[in-house]
């Protein structure tokens, strides 16, 4: 499976993944799932806001054990970023049904369409559809770098935007939601563990920062005269960096839009997005009122307007904690050991699912801590102790 999957998307200049929610590439990942569904004989089925479903048993039966991730990526991101999770499943369902599990409970497995937000700006836009945490109206304003509409993209693609919406009959058929996911960070490797359970997700957001500035000549405009925009995008990029060390959080301007975008022009608009996240709620708000703060500063100085926009914001994701700890349990269970239980600063389906259902995520160790990008990397013999880990849970979970 992980074979198959590898080559879709991959750009050849960069090596990492450009699997955008309805592009070609996402279509391609879409059909494998189908594919892979329809190869154990499962039940496939698309629901209204385009995610994939493959069910074992009765869905209408309720008290479902569903497992998945997604297949999407960020610009140039890693191979196991979503895909280790809708692959384990499968191999998953492979290595109960080689054990001869019977169920008691109606499986399913899910690709959950536009997790990254690499293309409309918003993250998990098919899991914040399902939940009612966006309205189909929010949802047919997005727009891509292109001006390309998300209705417009889903049409493109097949699919009938004018469909979407909260799905809580669906949602009301799950008893428990469990990813399995790449761990974005370290912890696991320093532990010396392949396998996590995971606590909660911290709280998170996106800010726009437009400063705008007076376009001119880079060559004939003295330095006093500038209304340069780029000073004070600058500045506070800098800004982000100290704000988030004080705090022990993180703060990152990861992109960047700058207009007329030429290299003998002085700009007029320059347009940074923060990317800001902090174990508590306090801490977020305190760092990001510092960087607009300092922002609003240094674009007085130079003469430069100021709006701060925040585009999404995901508060703290406490995971349901009897199906967390029932995981550890499940997985100590024939070796006595303690299973670690970690935090994360990355925000995924589970934690937007977790407001309507039971939700638990696995991590599997990552030894580098690198994703979102083309090194982003887990060892076979970790992803398949994760494959079993993943088994077990389900065996526990669905078949009591």
């Amino acid at each position: 499976m992980w074979r198959e999957l590898l080559p879709i998307g991959r750009h050849a200049g960069s090596g990492g993944y450009r699997r955008y929610a309805w592009t070609g590439a996402d279509a391609e990942c879409r059909e494998w799932f189908r594919e892979q569904a329809e190869a154990r004989g499962l039940a496939y089925e698309v629901d209204r806001n385009g995610n994939q479903w493959a069910w074992l048993g009765d869905p209408a039966a309720g008290d479902a054990v569903v497992t998945g991730s997604h297949l999407d990526s960020v610009p140039d991101g890693g191979a196991f970023d979503g895909p280790l999770g809708v692959v384990s499943s499968f191999a998953a369902l492979d290595e109960l049904r080689g054990r001869g599990t019977r169920f008691t409970r109606p499986l399913a497995l899910v690709n959950f369409g536009d997790e990254e937000g690499a293309r409309f700006g918003l993250a998990c836009v098919g899991s914040r559809l399902a939940a009612g945490r966006l309205t189909a109206e929010q949802a047919h304003r997005l727009t891509d770098g292109d001006g390309v509409a998300l209705p417009r993209a889903m049409e493109a693609a097949g699919y009938d935007p004018e469909a979407i919406g909260p799905d809580p009959e669906r949602l009301a058929r799950i008893g428990a939601f469990v990813e399995l996911h790449v761990e974005q960070g370290r912890a696991l490797d320093l532990s010396g563990d392949r396998v996590g359970v995971a606590s909660a997700i911290w709280p998170h957001g996106r800010w726009r920062f437009d400063f705008r500035g007076e376009a001119n000549h880079a060559g004939t405009t003295r330095l006093v005269d500038r209304r340069d925009p780029m000073l004070s995008y600058a500045q506070t990029v800098l800004a982000a960096r100290r704000e988030a060390e004080l705090a022990g959080a993180v703060a990152t301007f990861g992109k960047v839009a700058v207009e007329p975008n030429g290299v003998n022009a002085i700009p007029s608009l320059v347009r940074g997005w923060l990317d800001s996240r902090a174990a508590d709620q306090e801490t977020l708000d305190e760092v990001v009122g510092g960087v607009e703060k300092a922002a609003r500063e240094y674009a007085t100085a130079h003469g430069i307007d100021l709006d701060v926009v925040r585009e999404s914001f995901t508060p703290v994701v406490e995971f349901d904690h009897a199906l967390r700890d029932e995981l550890a349990r499940i997985l100590g269970k024939d070796t006595g050991l303690t299973v670690p239980v970690l935090g994360t600063g990355a925000g995924h389906d589970a934690g937007i699912l977790s407001g309507r259902i039971p939700t638990a995520m696995l991590f599997v160790r990552n030894p580098t801590g690198v994703s979102h990008s083309p090194a982003e990397f887990a060892a076979e013999d970790d992803c398949v102790a994760g494959v079993r880990a993943l088994a077990d849970v389900l065996e526990g979970l669905a078949c009591r």
